[in-house]
């Protein structure tokens, strides 16, 4: 075991240098100011207790001083943005679910942020879905994320952060429309499994379910995180770009875990964090440090002026 105090030596992909833990010089092309910084959140942007160091704070002040646009692009919800709506400035969007949603973080009424798109996941789908990983895939629950919250099936292991939520089986969640709460648009279907290997589950719902929506993870546990078809941080980010005249060349791209693939491949430049999951490491044109270390920052300061 190699002591703590030793640096490490991490094999990166082709084309890039191989960079002891501990550096501070990101690996990557040279750098050139972009038009635009996406960057995910947990894992990435935050400190693993979920706060923004200082140095992170400045950096994002300083880009969107320099004109550099920063989008957050996360699968949290638009509820679970506290964390960062006091970093953003200029333009104040965020992507949240994974897409399925675009939240004004500037606007907060009675202590929330505005959604003002979404990309739902349509019910028909997200019920096959629910009968196609239960028939595969026996002790699995499910949640429904909704553009007002969340609402769980009692073997779900709710979040603490969602105190309020209701209790019902996944096929009432997904068709009582008596209940006003289960009218709201379907942002995320989530699927939890007790035992089974996180990647392999992935794999699992692309394989029985993958025609009925867009599948990926961001949890260390077998948690499916469920889209509409054809919604990811990829395609609304390009939808935001494209309404703003800014090119996939002219993107920096930031993440960590498989839900960030499909953003981080189609941005011009990507950096991978050290503490990325292995396939983000393989799919990146740079890497940086982690999120411990200020990754994000560190690269951001090469695209400003000294």
């Amino acid at each position: 075991m190699t002591h703590p105090s030793e640096p490490t030596a991490r094999t990166t992909p082709a084309g890039t240098a191989t960079v002891p833990t501990g550096t501070a010089v990101p690996t990557g092309p040279a750098a050139a100011r972009p038009r635009l910084i996406a960057t995910d959140l947990d894992g990435t942007l935050l400190r693993d207790d979920k706060s923004v160091s200082a140095r992170t704070i400045s950096a994002l002040a300083a880009a969107e001083a320099a004109g550099i646009e920063v989008f957050f692009v996360t699968g949290r919800p638009a509820r679970w943005m506290g964390v960062v709506s006091d970093h953003v400035h200029g333009h104040g969007l965020a992507i949240c679910a994974n897409g399925a949603a675009v939240v004004d973080l500037h606007s907060s009424g009675s202590g929330r942020h505005r959604i003002v798109e979404t990309r739902p996941l349509e019910r028909r789908d997200a019920l096959e879905i629910v009968h196609a990983l239960r028939a595969a895939a026996p002790g699995v629950s499910f949640a429904v994320e909704r553009t007002g919250g969340i609402h769980y099936e009692p073997e779900y292991p709710s979040f603490p952060l969602d105190p309020g939520a209701s209790f019902a089986p996944a096929d009432v969640l997904l068709t009582d429309a008596t209940d006003p709460a289960y009218a709201q648009p379907v942002l995320k279907l989530l699927a939890h499994h007790p035992t089974r290997d996180p990647d392999e589950f992935l794999a699992l719902g692309r394989k029985v379910g993958g025609a009925h929506g867009e599948f990926t993870r961001s949890s260390h546990s077998a948690l499916l995180e469920i889209s509409g078809r054809g919604v990811s941080k990829a395609s609304t980010l390009a939808r935001a770009c494209a309404e703003r005249g800014i090119t996939a060349e002219e993107v920096v791209a930031f993440g960590d875990m498989p839900n960030d693939l499909a953003m981080l491949a189609w941005a011009g430049r990507s950096y991978a964090m050290a503490n990325a999951h292995p396939e983000v490491l393989l799919a990146t044109t740079g890497r940086t440090l982690t999120n411990e270390e200020d990754g994000v920052a560190t690269v951001i300061e090469t695209f400003l002026p000294g």
